[in-house]
């Protein structure tokens, strides 16, 4: 071709078309970027991980919190513990007895009064006696002083017992001591789950305490000890019912007063009682 070598000419290069100095967006760049679901999560992961807390620990930090903190780093301790156990125990057949740790440690005490059922008699009294002495505490606070708040932990108390011990009927134990001496008089039934018995006990004494009538909160703290081992010792409750009995009263002397000061709240912001 005249001996001159012709250059192949590349297509020009488009530019992007433009309206009154506007550029048009191409349909490539109309397309969206995809990103899955999945690597926004793993990002996610990476960016909590490298600003995780535990990274921020030193040595002195964790011996600090042992130090400062015992009682959380015991109970994580009994976690734990209670994991291993759990996983290791062998369960109580359905035809044997429960297993209370309360009736083993009461076992000489159980032994000893069913041996004397005079003596069970006279402490069965007692015993009705020292829930009179509750009954009539809780409603004197009410009736003579008016202060509602343990009448009302009361009510909620005996009103959620009612509820738990009907749907969850426990056995009565085998080796129970019984008095018609006793609360409720006569060997009625009566729920075990949880323990009327100390959780209206806990809360007089938590209303003693609020009214600084310490002498009398510490006599109720001392016969509410006495009267959780005399039911261990008759069988008239599981440990466990015992045990919810004190946590009980807590709970619903907190409910109480909380609902107690939602209605003040609601008499001043109203300006009516």
């Amino acid at each position: 071709m005249n001996g001159a070598t012709t250059r192949l000419r590349s297509s020009p290069k488009r530019r992007p078309e433009t309206t009154n100095g506007v550029h048009k967006k191409s349909s490539d760049d109309m397309i969206p970027k995809k990103s899955t679901s999945s690597s926004i999560f793993a990002k996610n992961v990476r960016c909590h991980v490298s600003n995780a807390h535990f990274l921020k620990w030193t040595a002195e930090d964790v011996y600090a919190t042992a130090r400062d903190h015992p009682a959380p780093c015991a109970l994580a301790a009994c976690v734990l513990f209670f994991m291993v156990v759990e996983y290791t125990l062998n369960m109580i057949p359905p035809t044997a007895p429960p297993f209370d740790l309360g009736f083993v440690a009461t076992a000489a005490l159980h032994r000893s009064l069913a041996a004397k059922p005079d003596l069970n008699t006279l402490l069965a009294g007692l015993n009705t006696v020292f829930v009179g002495m509750q009954t009539a505490y809780i409603i004197g606070t009410f009736i003579i002083e008016g202060r509602p708040r343990a009448t009302l932990s009361a009510l909620f108390m005996f009103t959620c017992r009612g509820i738990l011990g009907y749907v969850t009927q426990l056995p009565v134990p085998q080796e129970f001591l019984g008095s018609g001496a006793d609360f409720p008089v006569g060997n009625v039934s009566f729920f075990l789950f949880y323990s009327g018995h100390v959780a209206a006990s806990v809360i007089a004494s938590l209303d003693m305490k609020r009214m600084r009538r310490w002498e009398l909160a510490y006599t109720f703290d001392a016969l509410n000890i006495l009267q959780v081992i005399r039911l261990l010792t008759t069988r008239g409750h599981y440990t466990i019912d015992l045990a919810v009995g004190v946590g009980a009263g807590m709970l619903f002397d907190s409910l109480a007063g909380k609902y107690e000061h939602k209605k003040k709240g609601d008499v001043s912001c109203n300006g009516t009682m």
